[in-house]
């Protein structure tokens, strides 16, 4: 086992035991790729415990992501997911990891992680106008990238249909 491979087995053992059952699913992947999928309501709990007590100081982007017409498992949820790192802790180095967690497409509420990672606020605010997910206790969450007038479905949004293509 690679020095990498044995800091996210303890990293996922650690929060296994501290976070039990909210803790609700973990994918590891052999080149270095951790994502843990935790309720809406200990997502913040989680970041900031993965900041203080194992260095992850800093979020690379936000990805939201609409489940609703997948193919084989459709869910009527949206994934909100934060990737993450650490500058100042060497054993990190090449070690991506994920924190994500699903809310319900019709009340897109998760709390805002830009008080933990500072970068957050801007990615908060593109997935906010995109995909409709509020991000609660985010400091500015207004429009970043559409126009002021915009009054349509978010546009990453597997419902919205693009104006004069009919589907």
């Amino acid at each position: 086992m690679s020095d990498a491979e044995e800091i996210l087995a303890r990293l996922i053992e650690d929060l296994k035991k501290k976070f039990g059952d909210k803790i609700l699913e973990v994918n590891l992947e052999p080149k270095k790729i951790a994502k843990f999928t935790v309720t809406p309501e200990c997502i913040k709990e989680v970041a900031q415990y993965l900041k203080s007590e194992w260095t992850i100081d800093y979020i690379k982007g936000v990805t939201g992501v609409d489940l609703s017409r997948l193919p084989d498992k459709a869910q009527e949820v949206l994934e909100v997911i934060y990737h993450i790192g650490s500058i100042s802790s060497e054993m990190f180095r090449g070690v991506t990891l994920s924190l994500s967690t699903k809310v319900s497409i019709s009340n897109p509420v998760v709390p805002s992680l830009s008080n933990i990672w500072k970068g957050a606020e801007m990615h908060e605010r593109e997935a906010y106008e995109m995909l409709g997910i509020n991000f609660e206790g985010h400091p500015d969450l207004r429009k970043l990238l559409l126009p002021e007038f915009w009054s349509d479905k978010p546009p990453l949004r597997k419902d919205y249909v693009v104006p004069g293509r009919g589907c």
